[in-house]
């Protein structure tokens, strides 16, 4: 026994670099490779100019619906960038209301559109997840500081919007989340340039306010709360662990647990 009594011999810095490398790969690439096999089985290659954009029917008709409605939806973007990427958006409702209200941050013309879409409806083709609702009192508490987050975010010009690191359409969501932490919510994994610091800070507390992240402006950061549970952000793509809920969250492929 060579080693008995003895400390085992240190780990190389060679060594070092390759376990770096391996896990890397592992976390980070084969996640992001295995969702690209998958866009390309089910066939999901679209033209985003017929791609359907209807209802998912997740929202109930408005005009039946007399409580104030707050939701928060996530869908995978169009063509290719589905592979890593997906776009979120926001729809509200006063109290009363006879028509629901969506808010985008796109890329076209004035980034901040305003019923463009259906409120529900699929993001070219694809269908919305469910990220946060709220309904009743609890969303009428809400809509002030939403409408406020929304009329004041600071890249609302033309030009503002940047697809990668951001900011984007998850940054201006992330934005308007954090304005009212207690949704107690988090953007998907594959919600790339949610991590773009939107407040110019580098080093704050996460969306949720139940935790803290350091964010080397959308390229690299780390995440810690009791919501968005650890977080690891490489280039835009994030994974970690999942707390409040376990399950893991993989790049390409989004979460996976409970």
């Amino acid at each position: 026994m060579p080693y008995e009594g003895l400390s085992p011999p240190p780990i190389s810095e060679p060594d070092l670099i390759r376990i770096a490398l391996l896990t890397f790969v592992i976390v980070f690439l084969a996640p992001i490779a295995l969702s690209a096999t998958l866009y390309y089985l089910r066939n999901d290659i679209v033209d985003w100019r017929t791609a359907d954009r209807s209802s998912a029917g997740l929202l109930p008709p408005a005009g039946g619906h007399p409580d104030a409605v707050v939701r928060v939806f996530s869908a995978r973007t169009v063509s290719w960038r589905g592979i890593v990427a997906s776009h979120s958006w926001i729809v509200v409702k006063e109290a009363g209301g006879r028509a629901y209200q969506r808010f985008d941050y796109t890329a076209w013309g004035m980034p901040i559109w305003v019923d463009r879409f259906v409120p529900d409806g699929r993001w070219f083709g694809s269908a919305p997840d469910l990220v946060f609702a709220a309904d009743g009192a609890e969303a009428e508490r809400m809509l002030p500081r939403i409408r406020a987050a929304i009329s004041g975010y600071r890249y609302a010009g033309i030009g503002d919007y940047r697809l990668w690191p951001g900011p984007n359409s998850n940054t201006f969501i992330a934005t308007v989340m954090s304005a009212v932490p207690e949704m107690q919510a988090s953007l998907p994994a594959t919600a790339i340039g949610k991590d773009f610091p939107y407040d110019g800070r580098w080093v704050g507390p996460t969306p949720s306010g139940t935790g803290f992240r350091i964010n080397l402006g959308g390229y690299l950061g780390l995440t810690l709360g009791w919501v968005e549970g650890l977080e690891v952000n490489i280039l835009g793509a994030v994974a970690g662990l999942d707390i409040r809920r376990p399950g893991l969250k993989l790049p390409g492929l989004g979460r996976i647990g409970v």
